[in-house]
């Protein structure tokens, strides 16, 4: 992502929308199916299976490029997450609700935050102050 408020992309979600009460998740999926149907920006694709991407898959116990496969068959965000479960690490409830946890506030004050402070001055937003993780960057420069 680049600096500056952009137009949200249609059909990405915002980081914080849970798919089987995980966060993150159903942008992934998003973007993966936006690029399959050439509709994903081109600034997106450079980070696709690093940051969060990645974060994410390692939580669930695969790969990048394996997900990218199975989200190209086809199927919902719940059977695309279930597969996930038989193919890698199944996640119960609390477990998900941890990691999201921990996710949600990537930037707040732990090793990111001097990361998203220098993001933040990139995109003319220092002095935004309600901009205190990383998902709200995401939901800020995407106009949410």
């Amino acid at each position: 992502m680049s600096g500056g408020e952009k137009k949200p992309v249609k059909g990405l979600r915002s980081p914080r929308v849970e798919v089987g009460g995980l966060v993150y998740f159903g942008r992934m999926v998003d973007k993966l199916r936006l690029e399959k149907a050439g509709g994903l920006p081109e600034d997106y694709r450079e980070n696709m299976g690093k940051g969060f991407d990645q974060a994410c898959v390692n939580f669930l116990g695969i790969g990048y490029e394996k997900l990218r496969e199975r989200v190209r068959q086809g199927g919902s965000d719940e059977e695309i997450l279930e597969w996930c479960g038989v193919e890698g690490k199944v996640r119960d409830a609390e477990e998900r609700k941890i990691w999201g946890a921990y996710l949600a506030k990537r930037g707040w004050r732990d090793e990111m935050a001097e990361r998203l402070d220098f993001r933040k001055k990139e995109a003319g937003w220092g002095g935004r102050d309600e901009i205190e993780t990383f998902f709200d960057y995401i939901d800020a420069d995407e106009g949410r």
